[in-house]
């Protein structure tokens, strides 16, 4: 049987697994409510919660949705769509999965027809994020701990701890985004075009951050993610036709 990434077993397969995940969901959604009543809370407050948090998962589902599209080419629509709703990141996620297309000799947007390689994305895209899970319960304490301390002793140094932690976070996708510019020296400028696209990101979130702070839009701020990476998307088609990508 040819393989294909978009076989029907895969969505069979990834089908119960979002399935079991939106089952717990809606478990700890009825205990959330039946305790909102032991507590005495009133049904309009609830019900009130619960629309604005169904409202404001909109904006990040428009992003993992994104994801799942650039992704989709080459991976098909099954597994970005497992990955990026099961403890996924978008951010994490296209990376990795870039990385082991270019490891497999593939550039972005072939579509993957070797199941070998097909596993072998699957497994870098999982176990990468998959290591929080087990950091988290064992470092996360003892690390908050940590800094809380240094808070105490000098608020100063605590926040330049924890906005190095960001940089720091930061500085590994930035890593990706510059690491083919060295290429305009051999005449290819192709690698402008990742720099590019992040610089009209960034331009489309700072003035969607100044629009909402200036005009207080508030709701404007949940959407300035997806609206970036929409926008920078986009981008990436006329930088591509211009820089030769």
């Amino acid at each position: 049987m040819e393989f294909s990434v978009n076989s029907p077993i895969i969505y069979v397969i990834v089908g119960a697994i979002i399935a079991l995940v939106l089952a717990q969901s809606i478990f700890f959604l009825v205990k959330a409510i039946r305790r909102a009543k032991q507590l005495g809370i009133s049904g309009s407050t609830v019900k009130k919660t619960i629309s604005s948090a169904a409202i404001f998962t909109i904006a990040p589902a428009i992003a993992v949705l994104v994801g799942v599209v650039a992704l989709s080419k080459s991976l098909g629509v099954a597994l970005p769509w497992l990955r990026l709703s099961v403890i996924g990141s978008i951010t994490y996620e296209t990376v990795a999965a870039g990385n082991a297309l270019e490891a497999a000799g593939m550039s972005a947007g072939t579509t993957v027809t070797d199941p070998s390689i097909f596993i072998t994305i699957a497994w870098v895209m999982t176990i990468g994020i998959a290591a929080g899970l087990v950091l988290v319960p064992f470092v996360t304490k003892k690390l908050q701990g940590g800094l809380s301390k240094v808070s105490m002793k000098d608020k100063k140094w605590g926040e330049i701890f924890n906005n190095a932690m960001f940089l720091g976070m930061i500085s590994a996708f930035l890593g990706y985004v510059f690491c083919d510019v060295g290429l305009i020296v051999k005449g290819d400028t192709s690698g402008l075009v990742p720099v590019c696209v992040m610089a009209v990101s960034a331009v489309v979130m700072a003035v969607c951050g100044l629009i909402a702070t200036k005009a207080k839009i508030r709701w404007l701020t949940d959407y300035a993610l997806p609206m970036s990476l929409l926008i920078g998307m986009a981008s990436a088609i006329p930088f591509n036709m211009l820089l030769g990508g």
